[in-house]
């Protein structure tokens, strides 16, 4: 429950542009009728510290960014945050959520941070009781890594993911083409982009996914719809903005629709 000092914490950075998108969707998910009514956020963004987390799954560097991550978290907690989010799904890998969070724990801090990836599944349980089977995509690291499919099959889920040399091409071109790559261009998203996203969801589609986790927080900007067809999209971000509001004042939160 929120007092008057607390506030809600977002760790920018990771990417800088997810932290922007993150403070736009607790805004756009708060019930207010006038400036007031809206919840106090914190934001902190040191992308020039937080090392690529992809990068890191992958052992191209050492530098865990779990690191500049829990710092971060140190410091919304000493600016006042009470809850805190980080809009990054690679972040959330063991080998990096493990290592900040037991930072954290030893410092002996209170701030609790909450997971993104449950939230994600959770969500998917709560709002969409039909589906049987989901498909993720994501950056190679979060493919890699594969926390999505084991939590979601250790969920019931039957999941489906794209074959390593599509899942690159989404991850090169989608995401992180020099030119037009939605880390590069992001307001607006190039058509490109938006095609090398489309090219997964068909992928995905064909496999009989009923719904599908956009699993990088910049893919929603390229794949802004809530359902395309019949399939579901979940926006992890979005769904980390809802659970942040819940969490610090549950009476603010907008109902939930598919509709966009």
């Amino acid at each position: 429950m929120s007092n008057n000092d607390a506030k809600i914490g977002i760790v920018g950075g990771a990417g800088p542009y997810a932290g922007l998108d993150l403070a736009q969707k607790i805004l756009q998910q708060t019930r207010a009728k006038n400036d007031q009514d809206y919840l106090p956020t914190i934001s902190i963004s040191t992308p020039d510290q937080i090392e690529d987390r992809t990068r890191f799954l992958l052992g191209e560097i050492s530098s865990n960014p779990a690191y500049p991550i829990f710092r971060n978290l140190c410091d919304l907690k000493v600016l006042g945050a009470s809850v805190a989010g980080i809009p990054c799904n690679t972040a959330h890998a063991p080998a990096i959520r493990d290592v900040f969070l037991e930072k954290l724990k030893q410092s002996g801090s209170k701030l609790k941070v909450l997971d993104m990836i449950s939230e994600t599944i959770a969500f998917l349980k709560e709002t969409c009781s039909d589906v049987k089977t989901v498909g993720v995509l994501s950056t190679i690291g979060t493919w890699k890594a594969g926390f999505y499919p084991e939590l979601l099959s250790a969920s019931g889920y039957e999941v489906r993911i794209l074959a390593e040399p599509q899942q690159q091409r989404l991850h090169d071109n989608a995401l992180f083409h020099p030119e037009f790559g939605i880390k590069v261009q992001a307001h607006p998203v190039t058509e490109t982009a938006r095609n090398f996203l489309l090219e997964g969801v068909e992928c995905l589609k064909k496999q009989g996914v009923q719904a599908i986790i956009l699993g990088c927080t910049e893919i929603p900007l390229g794949l802004p719809e809530r359902k395309l067809g019949d399939i579901f999209f979940l926006d992890p971000g979005l769904i980390l903005a809802r659970a942040l509001i819940r969490e610090f004042s549950p009476e603010k939160l907008l109902p939930w629709s598919w509709k966009t």
